[in-house]
């Protein structure tokens, strides 16, 4: 299989092999559901194990929320590295295979969003990991609804996306059809310093390009017009914060003043990683989460 290096998004020959989800189901099985939240959409959403019983039984399932541009299928790698955890994955509005409305794309109505699948599936608890931009959702939720976190894992997550951002003029003259061409350089946005399988790339790749050039501005705006959820409220869930030292968008002086806020969290470097920590050290995120979760 082919690979992307560190020295950048250079694709060698591949042959692309869309990944059977039941591959990574582990012992227990596993579905990805159509979802009508109360919001007005419906999103895909991928479920391992038994979410009733799960709930019966007291257990917590583990949350994952997505990253801007991308969707739940960019955590296949994740959950096959944790083979005995219950997982809920959603694909976020406008992400992915999920409906994809005009309006709607605030940080306050993304939580919601997630809110609502808590409902939707019967979840009264879970533990929540937000990658990048999906730590932020996720920080909402612990803000606007403790009562549903019972922990946080916050992977390359920021402190603050408010303010327009420097490539916000480039991503507001996007027109449909999005240009693969583009989405290729987006993706290059993003130092790598470990070797990525290209196939995990043109996934990534593939989710850019569902996204309407509207959801991208659309979401991206939701974001730099949020109030930081940690100056809007306070975090009082157990939270670990993993970060990539060559993380060139998400500064370490705004991790560390993330880890001061939440009170009792812990801050995890990453020492030869950059942003994309998900995609470069699955297995590393894996165990450091069934580590925190115990």
């Amino acid at each position: 299989m082919g690979s992307y290096r560190r020295d950048g998004f250079r694709q060698e020959p591949c042959h692309l092999v869309t990944p059977a989800w039941r591959a990574y189901s582990g012992s227990m099985e596993s579905e990805v559901r159509t979802v009508a939240l109360r919001t007005g959409i419906s999103v895909p959403c991928f479920v391992r194990g038994h979410l009733e019983q799960t709930v019966d039984d007291g257990g917590t399932p583990l949350v994952m929320l997505h990253a801007w541009g991308e969707s739940w299928r960019s955590f296949e790698r994740l959950i096959a590295a944790l083979p005995d955890v219950v997982v809920v994955a959603p694909d976020l509005r406008g992400h992915g295979l999920a409906e994809k409305p005009p309006g709607g794309y605030s940080l306050v109505e993304v939580a919601e969003d997630v809110v609502a699948l808590f409902d939707a599936l019967g979840l009264v608890r879970a533990h929540v990991l937000g990658s990048s931009s999906g730590g932020y959702v996720a920080q909402q939720l612990a803000v606007a609804r403790p009562d549903l976190v019972a922990s946080l894992i916050l992977v390359g997550a920021p402190l603050s996306l408010h303010g327009k951002p420097a490539f916000a003029a480039e991503v507001d003259s996007l027109t449909d059809p999005i240009s693969e061409e583009w989405v290729r350089v987006s993706l290059s946005w993003y130092r790598l310093l470990h070797t990525v399988p290209a196939s995990y790339i043109e996934d990534r790749v593939q989710d850019g390009l569902a996204m309407p050039a509207s959801v991208w501005k659309e979401s991206l705006r939701g974001f730099y017009e949020a109030v930081p959820p940690t100056e809007a409220g306070s975090i009082s869930a157990p939270t670990l914060i993993l970060w990539g030292a060559y993380d060139h968008l998400v500064p370490r002086n705004h991790e560390e003043t993330l880890t001061r806020r939440i009170q009792g969290s812990r801050l995890k470097i990453y020492e030869e990683t950059g942003h994309l920590v998900l995609w470069e050290c699955p297995e590393r995120v894996a165990g450091d989460v069934v580590g925190f979760l115990g």
